[in-house]
């Protein structure tokens, strides 16, 4: 058994994380020995190249000798019940006095000495953490942004030490070994099923988003989703809606014969004016401006910060407008729950029809879900790739469906068939692996295709 000197720490996990905290551990001058459990992990030799006065050990983690560890920090990708750590389970850190097992989020709070801006939720954690970061920055504040969105959060300290606020997207990962996050600002937009593998249930996955509101001085929640609700008190609590918003709540309602955004019955900007779509983007935008408004962002700027955002690549990303039609990319939806919310997001808002363009790698999912939505709103399902005689079976003879050899031919088919008021959107409900590198490769050739065509007008 590998014995370790007295008082350090043990950190776990050799990806982007771990090297973060291993980075952060080093400028505090707290020894610790890095820790990973493959026997060859990625990076290794660039790890040990970065910082060679430190031990490594790779392999089964209860080889090691944990008597002699006073805290164990986890990278995001480490669960805490990993083998060997049962050892330090149910003990108290000599150092702090709080859990012996943490994360790198638990190290940044201790570190950060600003207000911090924390955004959690199954989907969109990123356009809000983005958006969010915008605002601040176009108000000008000195703002980082990152966590589980870019840069770790522990590098952004380094890297930006005269921030005045940190934007941080974090995951449930990242969330369940935090015991004290201390936000300003904490928001937990939605919640589906995910991560189950990790987590075990629906219960243990929202227990370990909840952490994003301990300390939270303001909790910003999903008026129609229960399950974000917090589980403790938080001084201050607001919610958002997609639906007209009750007093001091964020909503949408119709003012001046259209949809308008609204913070009570005090109108705010068209949503017309927005150049995301949807009303998933709708709620999206309202959780910025919620989490910016109590941050003390002047209103008018973000307001113009949001009439100029294009959303994130691959995330709902409106393209373009070819005669009348926008056209949609949402590559980044890879599986049937993210597909799900862009149809219901967007369906209401037309005033013509949903042209879906969908398939891939199926990965086993149940695709008969995207069957009543698109029903509803669909003008056609257009369908490619390995598993598109899956989708189809799935969709029944709810939705009219075309098959097509490749996105290519299905992009050809969405143009001949879409009229004006149309959105044609990819959002596959499937990985992108049967005929594309990955989502982005499969996001670009959209992006370039319909580009092509936009210019072809000029």
């Amino acid at each position: 058994m590998q014995s370790v000197p007295q008082q350090k720490s043990l950190v776990v996990g050799l990806g982007v994380s771990g090297r973060a905290i291993a980075r952060h551990l080093t400028r505090l001058k707290q020894p610790f020995i890095m820790a990973d459990t493959r026997e060859y992990p990625p990076g290794l030799e660039a790890f040990r190249a970065e910082l060679p006065g430190v031990e490594v050990h790779c392999g089964d983690l209860a080889d090691l000798d944990f008597d002699a560890i006073d805290e164990v920090v986890l990278s995001p990708g480490v669960a805490p019940d990993t083998r060997g750590l049962e050892k330090m389970a149910n003990r108290t850190c000599a150092t702090t006095g709080g859990p012996s097992i943490i994360g790198e989020i638990a190290l940044f709070s201790r570190a950060c000495q600003v207000p911090v801006a924390a955004i959690t939720g199954s989907n969109a954690k990123s356009t809000v953490t983005t958006l969010l970061g915008d605002m601040a920055r176009d108000a000008g504040v000195k703002v980082a942004v990152g966590g589980n969105l870019g840069t770790p959060a522990l590098d952004l300290l380094h890297s930006h030490p005269d921030a005045e606020l940190f934007v941080l997207e974090l995951s449930s990962f990242q969330l369940e070994t935090t015991p004290l996050l201390g936000a300003t600002t904490a928001a937990f937009l939605n919640l589906s099923d995910d991560h189950l593998d990790r987590h075990g249930n629906m219960q243990r996955y929202r227990l370990a988003k909840q952490a994003i509101f301990q300390g939270a001085s303001h909790a910003l929640v999903n008026a129609d989703d229960s399950q974000t609700w917090p589980l403790q008190a938080v001084p201050t609590l607001e919610r958002f809606t997609t639906q007209p918003p009750g007093e001091g709540e964020w909503g949408v309602a119709v003012h001046q014969a259209q949809d308008w955004l609204m913070h009570g019955e005090q109108p705010l900007i068209p949503c017309r004016s927005l150049r995301i779509r949807g009303r998933h983007n709708q709620a999206n935008a309202l959780a910025a401006l919620a989490m910016g408004t109590y941050l003390g962002l002047p209103r008018d700027s973000m307001l113009e910060t949001l009439k100029h955002f294009p959303g994130l690549p691959h995330r709902g990303e409106w393209v373009a407008d070819l005669d009348g039609v926008a056209w949609i990319n949402d590559s980044k939806g890879t599986n049937v729950g993210a597909t799900l919310a862009a149809i219901e997001g967007l369906g209401p808002t037309l005033s013509g029809r949903l042209i879906l363009l969908a398939g891939g790698v199926g990965k086993g999912a149940d695709f008969t879900p995207l069957a009543e939505p698109l029903a509803r709103y669909a003008r056609e399902a257009v369908l490619f790739g390995r598993d598109a005689s899956l989708i189809q079976a799935a969709l029944g003879t709810q939705v009219p469906v075309m098959r097509c050899d490749d996105l290519d031919a299905a992009m050809q088919r969405a143009q001949v068939i879409a009229q004006p008021g149309d959105v044609v959107l990819l959002s596959p409900a499937c990985a992108s692996l049967d005929q594309f590198a990955n989502y982005e490769a499969r996001g670009e050739l959209f992006r370039r295709w319909v580009m092509s065509r936009v210019r072809g007008q000029e």
